[in-house]
């Protein structure tokens, strides 16, 4: 009990944040809401008031008949029926504030979830902790910051009412007082212990949780049914996903089954408490000890306030569990985003260049959490507008070079120039701008075509004339004049009137996306993977001529487009292990030569 105090003490802390949350969402409906609320707790007991009065009325008229108090009844019925009016009319306002509150304050800390997502660094999204702290933060995110203001305005609220109430009882009986808190206390504690648990049973289940979508996933997504339906994934992808449900539902059951056994035998506490009570409130009243409307204030407040002790400690119980939650919710906003920001200004001009050297110096890097190096020592220099091609084996580190030149994790070793700067003191978005890049695995958007090329620089979106510059230079005009709308046609088959393309489609429309942006440094990672020969020496005959004054680097596994490069570094176990023009490699006779000559012949044979 003492630590359970101390964790809703150290959870309530969130309190402020939690507000600040919802004043930032909906101001005027919080101050509205808090309004109502307060109009709500001045009601009940002047209710309960009035209808002591009615009854004692009543009483009076019958015994002597006269008019003026049969008169008197009717005007405190009409006073009873006005002030229930207006408690109903608030109760309405409190339910429409509330709706809207929820939909604006779920609104504004999704958008917060989202813009945390955009400033966090890829080693983030490659941690599955990360992805269970964020999924642990989106869980319920939208209701409970408004859950947590809700239920701290109810135990005020509950509060003042309680207060009202205690001053009514305590004129007839003051000792209901303390049996009405006595009675509600094990209530409030099985609540807390149950929350807890609750809580604990989301949190523990967000990896399963993570896999049972993943398992969805693998059966409802365009990109896995060819797989799923050769191989017959269905039956296998469901076992495990029954497995998991099963697992959970086990456990919901469970909880379920504590929470009905407490409120069952805690509802009998809270009757008993209730109907002894009114056993001897009942004998006042027979004896004459008290009027009529007395017991029927007495039986009313009683009834209500211990109504209102339970409403309040079922809302202390939920700030704990609500706490609880909010505290995943915080914990993911206040994830260190730090390694991206500058360590001094940058010396390069604002004005690019059209191309700029790069130097790996002694760069090594293993990624967090890992002791496999998976680049040691990387000595690699590149003169402004050279075009150099990276080889290697599957897992030598080349696309590793890349995540570190584009500044997506920084060198755990060694360093890496820009035009002469260390790019750890250069502001990570200013060196993104200046690298156009098409990665292995780009991204499809499920957006129109223009849309998917136009996002290869924001700034231009909707410029439909550099748009159309970039869809010629990457080579994908046949791809847009076959589609029905040309650039307004939407892509993908996710959503409606979608036109799903093919691998060497999607990969011209982004290649094209690549050079949409004015950039001094051309990054292609596996370019010609989905293309033809004929598309593959296009491509590369105009990439000579487009990117004449840029710097170029080409990582790619066919060698018939790797010797046009300018220089060939070949990477193995995250070394640098040759480095030459193509006709010096061959001359070398050495790992190059080997891979080239072992490419050639199966063309040949």
């Amino acid at each position: 009990m003492r630590e359970r105090a101390r964790l809703t003490l150290k959870y309530l802390r969130y309190l402020p944040r939690t507000f600040a949350l919802v004043r930032e969402s909906s101001r005027a409906f919080a101050a509205g809401m808090v309004a109502l609320m307060l109009g709500q707790a001045a009601l009940p007991a002047a209710m309960a008031w009035v209808g002591k009065l009615i009854v004692d009325a009543v009483v009076a008229a019958a015994r002597s008949g006269d008019a003026a108090q049969r008169w008197h009844v009717l005007q405190l019925v009409g006073l009873e029926a006005s002030l229930m009016a207006i408690s109903t009319a608030l109760s309405r306002g409190q339910s429409l504030l509330r709706d809207l509150m929820r939909a604006s304050l779920g609104n504004h800390v999704n958008t917060l979830i989202l813009e945390k997502a955009t400033t966090l660094e890829l080693r983030h999204f490659e941690d599955a902790d990360f992805y269970d702290k964020m999924q642990n933060a989106r869980r319920e995110a939208s209701i409970r910051p408004l859950s947590m203001a809700l239920e701290t305005a109810s135990l005020i609220q509950q509060l003042l009412i309680l207060i009202s109430y205690a001053a009514l009882l305590v004129r007839l009986s003051p000792w209901s007082v303390l049996l009405i808190a006595v009675a509600s206390v094990p209530a409030f504690v099985a609540e807390a212990k149950l929350s807890g648990e609750s809580f604990r049973l989301n949190t523990w289940r967000a990896p399963e949780g993570r896999r049972q979508n993943y398992l969805e996933w693998i059966l409802t997504r365009d990109s896995h049914v060819k797989e799923a339906k050769l191989f017959n994934l269905g039956p296998l992808v469901l076992q495990r996903y029954r497995a998991l449900f099963g697992k959970f539902y086990a456990e919901d059951r469970a909880l379920a089954l504590k929470k009905s056994a407490a409120g069952v035998i805690l509802g009998f506490v809270s009757l008993a408490a209730f109907y002894g009570a009114y056993a001897f409130m009942a004998m006042r009243a027979a004896l004459g000890a008290i009027t009529l409307g007395d017991l029927t204030l007495y039986l009313s407040v009683f009834r209500q306030g211990q109504a209102a002790i339970q409403s309040a400690l079922a809302s202390i119980g939920s700030l704990y569990e609500d706490g609880l939650f909010m505290s995943n919710l915080f914990d993911y906003l206040d994830i260190s985003t730090g390694g991206e920001s500058p360590r001094r200004l940058p010396a390069l001009q604002p004005a690019r260049a059209r191309a700029q050297p790069i130097e790996f110096r002694g760069v090594s890097f293993r990624y967090p959490g890992s002791e496999k190096w998976v680049l040691r020592g990387v000595d690699l220099k590149l003169s402004a507008g050279e075009k150099m091609a990276l080889v290697g084996e599957n897992g030598a580190g080349k696309s590793t070079l890349i995540k570190l030149l584009m500044r997506l994790y920084d060198p755990s070793e060694g360093a890496i120039l820009y035009g002469g700067v260390d790019l750890r003191d250069m502001d990570a978005r200013d060196l993104r701008d200046r690298i156009g890049v098409l990665f292995q695995d780009f991204v499809r958007y499920q957006f129109t075509a223009g849309e998917n090329i136009g996002l290869g620089w924001v700034p231009a979106l909707g410029d439909r004339a550099r748009i159309e510059r970039a869809v010629d230079d990457g080579g994908a005009r046949p791809v847009i004049e076959q589609l029905p709308q040309k650039l307004d046609t939407m892509l993908g088959g996710w959503f409606e009137e979608g036109h799903e393309l093919s691998g060497g489609q999607w990969q011209k429309i982004a290649l094209a996306r690549a050079f949409m942006r004015d950039s001094e440094v051309l990054v292609l990672d596996e370019p010609t993977a989905a293309l033809d020969a004929e598309a593959e020496f296009e491509l590369f005959r105009r990439l000579q001529e487009l990117a004449r004054d840029r710097t170029a680097i080409l990582i790619s596994h066919r060698f018939s487009t790797v010797r046009r490069a300018d220089r060939i570094a070949v990477l193995r176990d995250g070394r640098v292990e040759e480095l030459g023009t193509h006709e010096e490699l061959l001359q070398r006779n050495g790992r190059y030569a080997h891979l080239f000559r072992l490419q050639a012949s199966g063309y040949l044979s």
